[in-house]
């Protein structure tokens, strides 16, 4: 099934999937594979939610996915009648949101087989919201099928987790992100360099090879991460490295705000400054959901730059170990050296175990300056 063809390293989920297609298109033996709740888990970059809207391509398909026509296509971008995409840009998915999504859900398909719903980040919805869903999930629709992802199992509630057949995802190899960039014309180079650098992320990886902007940011987030001497050039480093993140944040938000706040209002009827009834309202709860976006943006760029900032102490790390054939900031080695020999394996790993635990602190809202200011001063 050709649909399929986007996920990298996962020959085992892909062949569940397919199985699962090909049963609930046989009306005699549509029980065998196929349920009507699946949870897709897997790290950053591995293609859970692709594999999710390519799964909903196949079961909405005539010919089982064949990844050509209009079915395959509109499902995979969301916009098939079919097929329902919740991929929230916020800090949480509410109830009012889930309660609507399940109405609409309840609902015949139009064309196809199946009501298919994708929940990309079923680990943000809040307790109420989640609650909802379950008993959604519990009492299902003949044709209707919910397709969730989230980083793990343990970020959704156990009992919808029981509920759903879980499907857990690796991080690609380096070497087939990088072989599936050459194929996209980036010379094997910098495939090879974005790839490594990514840490098998695809999208991460496109991103780096495909943008020089991108590239030059990392560059400065690793030197200013060399600059730590002591507890006052920690509090600086951290001080420039979330005003840097809040700053690409909101250029990228108000590319993006404008548009939206422009087209909202013609929507509503504006003539010279004011709205017809119900605009005004309209426009606020747009403008609620802008900021919960920009900060959201905030800690996935910080959450980016401490991923660079893992890779070089890794590198780190294979220095003190010996080792030099997979460094990924090759451009740095010198200043990687002089830093591994001047302290041990052990201090290098608990400075990794910090970046992974800021991390997990900026997924569950810390305040950002301080965590990244914590952060700084246990790797002076």
């Amino acid at each position: 099934m050709r649909v399929f063809e986007e996920l990298i390293n996962q020959e085992r989920i892909i062949s569940i999937l397919v199985e699962a297609i090909t049963a609930s298109k046989d009306n005699e033996n549509s029980t065998q594979g196929m349920t009507h709740a699946w949870l897709f888990t897997g790290p950053p970059g591995s293609g859970r939610s692709n594999a999710a809207l390519a799964f909903a391509a196949g079961l909405v398909c005539k010919n089982n996915g064949c990844n050509e026509c209009t079915d395959c296509k509109t499902a995979i971008k969301g916009s098939h009648a079919d097929v329902e995409l919740i991929a929230t840009e916020g800090l949480s998915i509410k109830i009012g949101e889930i309660r609507e999504l399940i109405t609409r859900a309840s609902w015949s398909p139009s064309v196809g087989n199946y009501r298919v719903v994708v929940i990309e980040d079923a680990d943000r919805l809040t307790e109420s919201a989640a609650s909802a869903l379950l008993k959604a999930i519990e009492e299902p629709g003949l044709r209707t099928v919910w397709l969730l992802c989230a980083p793990s199992t343990t970020d959704v509630l156990p009992t919808i987790r029981s509920r759903t057949r879980s499907l857990v995802l690796r991080t690609p190899s380096t070497s087939a992100v990088a072989a599936l960039l050459e194929r996209e014309n980036i010379s094997p180079k910098m495939a090879e360099f974005a790839a490594r650098a990514s840490q098998g992320h695809i999208g991460r990886a496109r991103y780096l090879a495909l943008n020089g902007v991108a590239r030059s940011r990392r560059e400065a987030i690793l030197k200013i991460s060399l600059l730590i001497t002591d507890v006052a050039s920690a509090f600086k480093a951290a001080q420039v490295l979330v005003e840097a993140a809040k700053t690409e944040a909101e250029e990228d938000a108000e590319k993006r705000d404008g548009v939206e706040l422009a087209s909202l209002k013609e929507a509503w009827g504006q003539q010279g400054s004011k709205l017809t009834q119900g605009g005004s309202k309209a426009v606020k709860e747009l403008e609620k959901e802008q900021k919960s976006r920009t900060t959201r943006m905030v800690r996935d760029y910080l959450d980016r730059a401490l991923l660079d900032i893992a890779t070089l102490y890794r590198d780190i790390l294979l220095v003190q170990s010996n080792s030099h054939d997979s460094i990924i900031n090759g451009d740095l080695l010198g200043e990687i050296t002089e830093l591994a020999s001047k302290t041990t394996p052990e201090a290098t790993l608990r400075k990794l175990e910090s970046i992974m635990s800021a991390r997990n602190n900026l997924s569950h809202n810390a305040a950002p300056l301080l965590t990244i200011e914590a952060l700084m001063v246990s790797l002076k």
